[in-house]
């Protein structure tokens, strides 16, 4: 199962971590797979090489993991794009979490409320 935990803190997400192997199908043929790594490329992409944030990614394919924090200090207008985009992401795997319940969960992990 793949979990994807998204983080938050001060009012605004900062970032998240995906972990694991979703176990729909075999490597290759994984659809569910295929749709947690476009929906994470992308948005990597677009804070980093379209906005040219600098967000620090962390990724290991030998434990299945990657990670993605924002950096503090956003102008406002960057910032609320990398929320639109991290919130988007978000719905997107919690819709595909609710079709495949046995291969992804979403988390919301809330630093505020610790």
């Amino acid at each position: 199962m793949t979990t994807v935990t998204f983080h938050s803190g001060s009012g605004r997400i900062d970032g998240f971590v995906v972990e694991g192997h979703s176990g729909y199908a075999e490597e290759g043929s994984d659809i569910v797979c295929a749709a947690i790594s476009a929906a994470v490329g992308l948005t990597e992409c677009t804070i980093n090489e379209v906005l040219g944030l600098g967000a620090p990614v962390k990724a290991s394919e030998k434990n299945a993991r990657i990670s993605l924090k924002l950096p503090a200090g956003l102008s406002e207008a960057n910032e609320h794009t990398c929320q639109n985009l991290l919130a988007g992401m978000m719905v997107y795997l919690q819709a595909m979490g609710e079709e495949y319940p046995d291969n992804l969960i979403v988390l919301m992990d809330d630093e505020d409320e610790a």
